[in-house]
């Protein structure tokens, strides 16, 4: 199995193992062990939940540095369409796109003007008969790599159609290399702004195949702090390029934006990791069937809410309101009515369980049992004090070897207890013994009335 390239690591120095990020990660990848976080690289789906949740900031985004720029001769950004979210008193994109290029940015491709083009090309798709429905969107990189680790019978439902990032790379590149020939591809680097880790590992890990045409990855947090001080030495008289997206496009960042571009009333859109998952429960059970489309974000409030971010999200998305006021609904037109190859991702989506408990099936089975029995004679708590996030989760832990049953400290303080009571009942028993010892031996006297 090829190994899996994460973007959210644990700084252990600041780590007090305080469970609140075992309690709140939704595919129990983490651990308590020796009083430290462990991440485990198999379940993790870098939705960042735990960095948002640390009360102690031990986890952290991995992503390129903003001096990236300097590594290439032609850079172009690629902002995501949530930054323009982040900006108070903002009334023009263009101070940001122009803030972009002060930083050190050749050129910019906005993210937003790829996305309405994937709006059209998913409308077109699911208009066919013959695909498994409902299409579920393929933006949300920590959903999708959910559904390859549970949802084995969804894996055909994500849409193939490259997400907005990988096409505004591929056009950003084409357009840099017509404009400068002179330019080779090594020369070029696309520089992709993103708003959560998730994000960052799509792009590490290739999964637009050959098909990544994005060279680096920074995070929105970062280029906020960068673009504050650009924006406030810009004098007013200058000139400022505008924004090629409209309001479908910039619509993206908040929950519901994907799915209101494609004009089809049977939709759904969902956000935070744990209602999408409740989502994917209920289509994987087929409670739900009259859907075409499916949105859904792992972050609160869509990708405002991602973990590289600044803003509060739903201060986020009251800005984007204000600034797709003025803005056409969306200027960025497919040129032909049907779906270019090269906006196909290559890579199908396949399961790839990280709950595998043996690659022998008897041994699964006894090993399952195994663990079905232990949680029976287990608290049913799911306190956490153990350092797993379950009492089943803990049961898993000691049959795959990984921890021990008295770890548990519910039942060790039930036997703890116990053991209290029958040394108590001892010493009772200790000491009228040794007061008959004493009568005996005429070291004390009876009472009178005796």
């Amino acid at each position: 199995m090829k190994d899996y390239k994460h973007s959210v690591s644990l700084d252990v120095s600041k780590c007090k193992g305080c469970t609140t990020c075992l309690k709140r990660c939704p595919t129990e990848a983490i651990r308590i062990r020796d009083g430290r976080a462990v991440i485990s690289s198999a379940r993790c789906i870098d939705c960042g939940e735990c960095i948002k949740v640390c009360p102690y900031k031990a986890k952290k985004a991995t992503h390129d540095p903003l001096s990236c720029i300097n590594d290439y001769k032609y850079t172009v950004a690629l902002p995501a369409p949530s930054l323009y979210g982040q900006f108070d008193n903002m009334d023009n994109i263009g101070y940001i796109i122009q803030g972009l290029r002060d930083m050190g940015f050749d050129d910019v491709f906005e993210v937003a003007c790829a996305a309405e083009l994937v709006s059209a090309y998913t409308r077109l798709y699911i208009k066919r008969t013959n695909i498994p429905k409902p299409v579920i969107s393929s933006a949300c990189p920590a959903i999708t790599r959910l559904i390859s680790m549970n949802y084995p019978m969804l894996c055909e439902n994500i849409m193939p159609i490259l997400p907005p990032v990988d096409i505004a790379a591929h056009l950003a590149r084409e357009k840099a290399k017509k404009e400068h020939p002179e330019l080779t591809d090594e020369d070029i680097g696309i520089i992709f702004i993103s708003p959560c880790p998730a994000k960052v590992s799509y792009v590490k890990n290739d999964f637009a195949g050959e098909r990544n045409y994005i060279d680096a990855t920074i995070s929105v947090r970062d280029v906020y702090f960068e673009l504050i001080d650009k924006m406030k030495r810009r004098q007013d008289d200058e000139p400022l390029d505008s924004t090629e997206s409209g309001m479908v496009g910039i619509g993206w960042a908040s929950t519901g934006g994907e799915s209101t571009a494609i004009f089809n009333e049977r939709y759904l859109a969902a956000s935070g990791i744990e209602n999408c998952i409740r989502v994917l429960d209920q289509i994987d059970n087929e409670d739900i069937t009259s859907l075409d489309f499916v949105e859904l974000n792992a972050c609160s409030g869509g990708c405002v809410g991602g973990a590289m971010t600044v803003a509060n999200p739903y201060i986020a998305q009251a800005r984007l309101q204000i600034l797709k006021r003025y803005l056409p609904v969306s200027p960025n037109r497919p040129v032909s009515e049907y779906i270019p190859d090269e906006f196909y991702n290559e890579n199908e989506v396949e399961y790839n369980p990280y709950n595998l408990l043996s690659e022998d099936r008897q041994t699964a089975l006894r090993m399952m049992a195994d663990i079905e029995s232990i949680t029976e004679g287990l608290p049913k708590l799911d306190c956490g004090s153990c350092g797993a996030p379950t009492c089943m989760a803990f049961a898993e832990d000691i049959v795959k070897g990984e921890t021990s049953a008295d770890e548990c400290t519910v039942i060790m303080r039930m036997l703890f207890h116990e053991y209290l009571e029958q040394h108590k009942e001892k010493d009772k028993e200790q000491e009228v013994l040794r007061k008959i010892s004493a009568i005996k031996e005429g070291k004390t006297q009876k009472p009178a009335d005796e």
